[in-house]
């Protein structure tokens, strides 16, 4: 049984593949009954629970409150900002009626056609237009402003093809929605939200990011700009894991936002949305995980430490109980999360290889013989080294190995995307390397042609005109051999 829990493919020899059986087997999640949707189970949603709370944290630092807002929206709403709804408009789940009765042909329900709705419902792709239709009721002097609203919940985009947490139809998110009484805190406020992410994303996940904004193509519906996270998974492509969006003052026009400003004058509100989704999930999973299963950072991990003793009668379970369940305690004092599995109805080597694919940072195991000597053995995940060491002592030795776990998986992670991101001025090159993955840094003359021609010659996309790069002298664009105007990233993604 351990044998089958550790039974993936290997990521050499299909990465999807292994991403694919690696969820389930690792109890994250599974395919729903409705097409497209997810079952996110109790471990993976362990793992988002820990996600939310650290972000939910961060955003309310910056003065940002919650708030909840009604899942259908007037199909209406959607046509007052044009670009927006054109954005959204063949991803949009539509409810047509209110009520079901009972099938006159046999058993079962149908749709009653007298229940008609006379304005169709959109359930949400997103809520920048429900959010604001309900703004212009809060909003009349620059007094009520700022405005820093953020919600959790779930949106409903209908994706043809999906993947657990990477794409599928409805999935779990947070979107943030701020009023602004100038363009410059709006601005300011964007990119704060972005630099929130890459924080957290760096900090906590031990993800490496790459910042920058988007090309015009590659635009939130409806946005001025488009700011964006870049990481990059073990197979070279690039995974879009936060946006952060200033909005101008579209949807204050489209809604009717207005208020007066501190010359008394009437102007319209300036916007910012900004979210991230169940997609981190899969971005955890992809950048730090193995053939072994998950590898999680301690910070993110639901259970950062799994205790487990070795025993052949129940008296040696008294004994390692007593002990153990003390040491369990003392890390639990310390703050770290620990389960301690005595349960009789697995045998430790199912209990290792099950905590081993489930990416808990720690393992200490003790038999009786470990008792008697004061000894305890302790694997770590992210290594897989293994060691026995003197029991006495071992809390604070944890309690800094978590740490130094920490530390490790990010600098791995780190160390692959510096290694992998390539500065490239020659068209066939990037063609030709472009295959086996990696973010290219290339010159681009700043047009939809130029970039629409490098999506249809290799399937990669203008991933971000990335922050940090210097856009003096950029070059001379690769494909249309004009002047550059910037430096950009450019990669497969998914």
């Amino acid at each position: 049984m351990a044998k089958e829990l550790k039974d993936l493919t290997k990521r050499s020899v299909d990465y999807s593949r292994w991403y694919n059986e690696l969820v389930v087997k690792a109890d994250l999640a599974e395919q729903a009954d409705v097409r497209g949707c997810m079952v996110i189970k109790p471990y993976g949603y362990a793992i988002w629970e820990r996600l939310q709370q650290g972000l939910d944290e961060r955003f309310k630092r910056t003065g940002v409150q919650n708030v909840y807002f009604p899942m259908l929206i007037p199909k209406s709403f959607l046509s007052r900002e044009a670009e927006h709804v054109e954005g959204f408009a063949k991803e949009c789940a539509v409810v047509t009626h209110y009520r079901l009765k009972g099938n006159p042909d046999g058993d079962g329900v149908v749709v009653d056609p007298e229940a008609k709705l006379e304005e169709e419902l959109i359930i949400r792709p997103t809520s920048e237009t429900t959010i604001w239709n309900t703004y212009k009721k809060w909003i009349h002097s620059w007094r009520d402003l700022p405005v820093l609203c953020n919600q959790w919940c779930n949106v409903m985009r209908w994706e043809m093809r999906t993947r657990l947490f990477l794409r599928t139809s409805e999935f779990l998110w947070q979107e943030g929605h701020t009023a602004h009484a100038t363009r410059e805190e709006a601005e300011e406020r964007a990119r704060q939200m972005l630099g929130v992410y890459a924080d957290f994303a760096e900090k906590v996940m031990a993800l490496p990011v790459v910042q920058g904004v988007k090309s015009e193509t590659e635009r939130f519906a409806g946005a001025l700009d488009t700011y964006t996270i870049e990481a990059m998974m073990q197979d070279g492509k690039a995974l879009q894991s936060g946006t952060s969006h200033f909005l101008g003052q579209n949807f204050g026009r489209a809604f009717g936002v207005q208020f007066v400003d501190k010359e008394n004058k009437l102007d319209y509100a300036w916007a910012t949305s900004w979210g991230v989704s169940t997609r981190l999930m899969g971005a955890l999973i992809m950048t730090h995980s193995d053939d072994n299963g998950l590898v999680l950072p301690p910070k993110i991990a639901p259970i950062q430490v799994v205790i487990v003793p070795i025993y052949k009668t129940s008296d040696d379970l008294s004994r390692l109980d007593e002990r153990l369940g003390q040491l369990a305690a003392e890390l639990e004092a310390r703050g770290v999360r620990v389960k301690y599995d005595n349960a009789d109805n697995k045998r430790p080597g199912f209990k290792f290889a099950d905590y081993e694919l489930k990416g808990v940072p720690v393992r200490l195991v003790m038999g009786a013989r470990d008792l008697e000597e004061g000894t305890i053995e302790l694997m770590r995940r992210d290594t897989l080294e293994k060691e026995t060491l003197k029991a006495e002592g071992i809390v604070d030795h944890v309690v800094g190995l978590l740490d130094e776990i920490q530390d490790n998986i990010y600098r791995k992670a780190k160390t692959f995307l510096d290694e992998h991101i390539f500065p490239c001025n020659d068209y066939e090159e990037f063609k030709t390397r472009v295959k086996d993955g990696g973010f290219f840094l290339c010159p681009w003359d700043g047009t939809t042609e130029t970039e629409a021609q490098i999506k249809a010659d290799t399937q990669a996309t203008i991933r971000c005109v990335p922050f940090g790069v210097s856009q003096e002298n950029p070059g001379t664009d690769m494909v249309s051999g004009k002047p550059a105007k910037y430096r950009v990233l450019i990669a497969r993604s998914y």
